[in-house]
């Protein structure tokens, strides 16, 4: 087999090409809803994914989404493999080191949901002596690590929705995530039947960052400003807030 060997400058100028012909967006390969999932035809939907579809178009890019382990979504991005992360990644000064980030999309709090049965509220000393389920690789577990562990028993989870298989199954005490992907289990029959929410967690932005934002490759700036338009364009002539009122009863957008 024969090996094309590329010229660092041709190599350059070939992604530079490519990337001005279509975005690969990195969406998390593991289903978030409301924000996004594959449906039973395999079709990825959900809040998200409207809102992907519409800063897109608004930007004038040709995006491709591009589904991607969570885990392995930030160096997807590095390495080049995708060229935009749009998937609930929180504006973090932690993953500023890396990455650069668009303007928000959105911004909701962290909460804390858990078994009916068992009195807790979201403190350190509410779940002490339980056992707490996070999402790995995600400002959550950051969180969790930084404020409930020693006190509490950590659990983690490739997913969102295995955690919350856990905790509908009595297997875990409690989870900790986004206010609105909760809110989509706690509406489900296992959901009602088990959980509720036990208060939100104390802010500390150092950790939970300042809102979502399109992920973007250190540099970028080109991309991260067509971003920042398509954003900035939906939300002043109101397609955000169209598409939001069809899966959310108020904004999301923060403050």
């Amino acid at each position: 087999m024969k090996k094309l060997v590329l010229s660092t400058a041709a190599a350059a100028l070939l992604a530079g090409a490519a990337s001005a012909d279509v975005v690969r967006v990195g969406v998390a390969a593991e289903p978030y809803p409301p924000f996004s999932a594959p449906d039973a035809a395999g079709n990825w939907v959900g809040w998200e994914i409207e809102i992907m579809d519409a800063v897109c178009a608004a930007a004038e890019l040709e995006c491709e989404l591009t589904p991607t382990a969570w885990d392995g979504i930030i160096p997807a991005l590095v390495s080049g493999r995708i060229d935009a992360i749009m998937s609930s990644m929180s504006i973090t000064e932690d993953r500023l080191q890396t990455i650069d980030f668009s303007d928000k999309y959105y911004n909701t709090p962290a909460i804390i949901v858990g078994q009916t049965s068992i009195d807790m509220d979201a403190t350190p000393e509410g779940l002490a002596g339980m056992v707490l389920g996070v999402q790995v690789s995600t400002i959550h577990q950051a969180y969790a690590q930084h404020y409930f562990e020693g006190q509490t028993e950590l659990r983690t989870y490739q997913t969102q929705d295995e955690a919350n298989q856990d905790l509908a199954a009595g297997r875990i005490d409690a989870v900790l995530a986004d206010s609105l992907a909760l809110a989509d289990f706690l509406a489900t029959e296992a959901g009602m039947a088990c959980c509720e929410i036990k208060g939100t967690v104390a802010n500390d932005e150092s950790i939970l960052g300042r809102g979502v934002g399109v992920g973007v490759r250190k540099g970028d700036d080109e991309l991260r400003e067509a971003f920042n338009r398509g954003i900035a364009a939906i939300i002043a002539d109101g397609t955000y807030d169209e598409i939001s009122a069809r899966y959310f009863t108020s904004s999301i957008y923060g403050e």
